[in-house]
């Protein structure tokens, strides 16, 4: 059984072998065992401590050790910011479920990108990428050009990172940081689920302000791996993700060979169904952000580069209030997904493994048969069950990638959910 330490960016020390870790400082002029030390910045070096984010790896041999990287033939569904294959579109936009692949596909082929805004040497924006796989990676793989939130919808995922190993199954999230190395097995025999390439500031959790000390994502209910390690020479192809493009090297051995770490930069998961929902006693529907999980800020106070935000199962006990979410438009982009039962705004066509994007400014809200069943629901407390939809949201305009405006499962029809509505009758 896969072992955690709980707290969201903690400062944890952790070893697979004891007398790994070094005592007292992070770089003796002998590391035990003859491992190699090497530091994992995840920010800048004078970033405030409040801000700054690494780990230091006690090594089998330094990652330093490799070939020169060439370009990678595979992944060719995979883009990155700036996203301009296609011109950017104010339509609302709507997609049935990632198919599972047909032949043998692991998670790193099986990675497909609709979108996504910013610019991944500007250090800022997103991209959004879905995956469908069906068989265990071999290789390793790793982003140096943001940090991957990844959203299970089906199957289990088994990660192997170099800082430990993480199970995540749907309900459940992976935090992996920028440039760290791993790999996915599928226990379940096949997966698929949602990826958010973070480029701008690290995620973390949001502030509560009025809510309060408590609520939301409680720290504690994070988790973040113990040190496990793979002694291994067998040849490893690794593939990395820079500077929008795929790049792989051989390596003869495991990357997967740290034996010790100590720092507050490492991978985590989180369970969703931990979330303490806060939602309205009295009237009105409060606005989604009380929904936010995770925020990667921006330079602009209070207008996030991304929040994951999600709608989890609640009661909902509002008076004289319209309950699902309303009418609105909005400086944000979001991007939705579904990972289990029905969103409440949206009575059909939008099924787990699908998505939709409504881009800033543009109008959206529930469709017509959402409106009609909560304008008419008597309003006693109703509990919304079995559900599990989330949200992608970020300031930028989200430009879907050609592939994503072109495949067949992309809904035409959509805007069709909002053709219906009846003119108000004012009085005479």
């Amino acid at each position: 059984m896969t072992n955690y330490l709980p707290g969201f960016a903690n400062h944890h020390a952790t070893e697979a072998v004891s007398g790994a870790l070094p005592i007292g400082r992070n770089s003796p002029q002998k590391v035990p065992f003859g491992l190699y030390a090497e530091q994992l910045s995840g920010t800048a070096f004078t970033a405030p401590r409040s801000e700054n984010r690494r780990a230091w790896l006690y090594r089998l041999r330094p990652t330093a050790n490799h070939a020169p990287f060439t370009a990678y033939s595979g992944g060719k569904l995979v883009r990155s910011g700036p996203f301009d294959e296609v011109p950017p579109s104010p339509n609302r936009l709507r997609w049935d479920p990632l198919p599972m692949p047909a032949k043998p596909t692991d998670w790193l082929d099986g990675l497909v990108t609709y979108g996504g805004g910013g610019d991944v040497g500007a250090q800022t924006g997103v991209g959004i990428h879905l995956y469908a796989a069906n068989r265990s990676m071999e290789r390793a793989f790793f982003s140096s050009d943001g940090e991957m939130l990844i959203v299970p919808e089906r199957g289990r995922l088994v990660i192997d990172t170099e800082m430990g190993r993480i199970e995540v199954a749907p309900l459940q999230i992976a935090l992996i940081p920028r440039g760290v190395r791993f790999r996915v097995a599928l226990p379940d025999g096949e997966a698929r689920g949602y990826v958010c390439e973070n480029y701008g500031a690290l995620f973390r959790l949001p502030d509560l302000g009025p809510i309060g000390a408590n609520g939301l994502a409680n720290p504690r209910d994070f988790e973040t791996p113990v040190a496990w390690f793979e002694d291994d020479d067998r040849p490893v192809q690794v593939v990395q993700k820079f500077g929008g493009g795929l790049w792989e090297t051989q390596l003869d051995h495991s990357p997967f060979d740290v034996v010790a770490w100590h720092g507050n930069l490492a991978p985590c998961r989180y369970d969703l169904t931990r979330f303490n929902t806060i939602n309205t006693v009295s009237f009105d529907h409060p606005d989604p952000s009380i929904f936010t999980v995770l925020t990667s800020p921006s330079d602009t106070p209070g207008t996030a580069n991304c929040d994951f935000v999600i709608f989890p199962p609640r009661w909902m006990v509002a008076e004289d209030t319209f309950r699902p979410p309303w009418f609105h438009r909005n400086v944000m982009s979001e991007f939705m997904g579904l990972i289990q039962g029905a969103y409440d705004a949206k009575e059909g066509g939008f099924a787990p493994g699908g998505a939709s994007l409504h881009n800033q400014m543009n109008g959206h809200g529930p469709d017509q048969a959402s409106y009609e069943k909560a304008v008419a629901a008597e309003l006693k407390p109703q509990k919304v069950d079995n559900t599990m939809a989330f949200m992608f949201e970020t300031r930028l305009p989200v430009r879907p990638t050609r592939w994503a405006s072109e495949t067949p499962t992309a809904q035409l029809d959509y805007d069709d959910v909002w053709s219906g509505f009846a003119k108000a009758r004012l009085p005479e």
